[in-house]
């Protein structure tokens, strides 16, 4: 029996005898991975249909398989779903918390409309759960409200409500809403509903926000993240550092070995932050050859040494081609939050720092004055 608790995944090669057979008997337990010579849409469905949820084709990309690690890793670490409660209703809020932590939901409640965007602001939820009848505001208005933050256009929006006029049911899911959930509201299956709902929000904005090749952050959410950052840091008071990296000379990787090996160091960068930055750091693509990073709760003096330690160990790996083997170096700049620094400001710190490591010869790491 395998310990179904600890597994993020398993990975079946189709070498084994009758994969998809292993496959149907580990399905339900965990992830399922097969690397398949076969990647035509006929073995893709008898995959599908063994309950495999990722397929690999040989020849094996390395770092294809460990994205696919990395997603199912993430994700069963990231169960914890957060939801806020907009209504007026207290006991009812109350009665639905409950049974949304029960199931393992990180639930914030809010009474009054009004304060709903800056709960919403500070608990970053993963879905809304909303009464559609409240006193001085309904839903379908609130809905609009928080729609007009671009951050929130994606967020699921759940009504409460016993409105059995379709038209008015089509109003709302047209005005920001996305579902029905009616009253009187049984309990399981509005845990049903929002663990659902909220999974299948999270993964699709991990697609919206990613950068296609290295699964980071792109350019434009990690600079909202930036700003939602230097935004809690203030409240609380908290220390952050901005480093930006830059690959040393990399039109050479793509002139002398193409830009399918140049794609290849551009997802093997992403991986060494990714395994030598904590998780709790944000991570992004910033462009080309250009990674940045917010080291949260991190002095830039920290930080300095901490991305000195990360650029020694990368400048030390190897990249190998069948003809060749070469490293890689990077430059990178670091600015803090010192002064209440807004984000425009900040990236322009740690941007001079990072010209002024290339012209002070690459391969190093500067701090911007404070």
């Amino acid at each position: 029996m395998l310990p179904e608790s600890r597994l993020s995944a398993a990975v079946i090669d189709d070498a084994v005898p009758d994969p998809l057979a292993v496959c149907r008997r580990l399905a339900g337990r965990c992830p399922l991975i097969l690397l398949a010579e076969d990647s035509s849409f006929e073995n893709r469905l008898a995959a599908a249909r063994a309950g495999v949820e990722a397929l690999v084709a040989k020849p094996l990309e390395v770092n294809e398989l460990a994205d696919w690690l990395d997603h199912f890793a993430g994700a069963r670490a990231e169960t914890r779903y957060s939801i806020v409660i907009v209504d007026d209703d207290q006991l009812l809020a109350a009665a639905y918390a409950m049974a949304l932590r029960r199931a393992g939901m990180q639930v914030t409640s809010v009474s009054d409309p009004a304060q709903a965007i800056e709960v919403i602001a500070a608990a970053a939820p993963d879905l809304i759960l909303m009464d559609l009848q409240m006193p001085g505001i309904d839903g379908i208005e609130l809905a609009r409200v928080i729609r007009q933050t671009r951050r929130h256009l994606s967020l699921p929006i759940l009504f409460l409500s016993a409105e059995q006029d379709t038209q008015r049911q089509i109003l709302a899911r047209r005005l920001g809403g996305d579902d029905f959930i009616p009253k009187p509201v049984d309990l399981d299956r509005l845990v049903t509903l929002v663990r659902l709902r909220a999974e299948r929000a999270r993964s699709l904005r991990a697609v919206m926000e990613s950068d296609s090749l290295t699964g980071l952050l792109n350019h434009a959410r990690f600079k909202e993240r930036l700003v939602l950052e230097l935004e809690r840091a203030r409240r609380h008071g908290h220390t952050l550092s901005l480093v930006i990296f830059d690959l040393d000379h990399f039109k050479s990787v793509n002139d002398n070995y193409g830009h399918l090996v140049g794609d290849r160091v551009i997802r093997g960068t992403a991986r060494s932050l990714q395994k030598r930055l904590r998780r709790t750091d944000v991570i992004g693509r910033y462009g080309g050859e250009e990674f940045a990073a917010l080291l949260i709760g991190t002095a830039p003096t920290e930080a300095h040494g901490i991305i000195e330690h990360l650029r020694e160990r990368f400048a030390a790996a190897s990249f190998d081609t069948e003809s060749a083997s070469f490293s890689v170096t990077f430059s990178a700049g670091i600015a803090g939050n010192a002064g209440g620094v807004e984000a425009e400001a900040m990236i322009s710190a740690a941007d001079a720092a990072l010209y002024a490591a290339k012209r002070a010869g690459r391969n190093r790491v500067m701090v911007a004055p404070a």
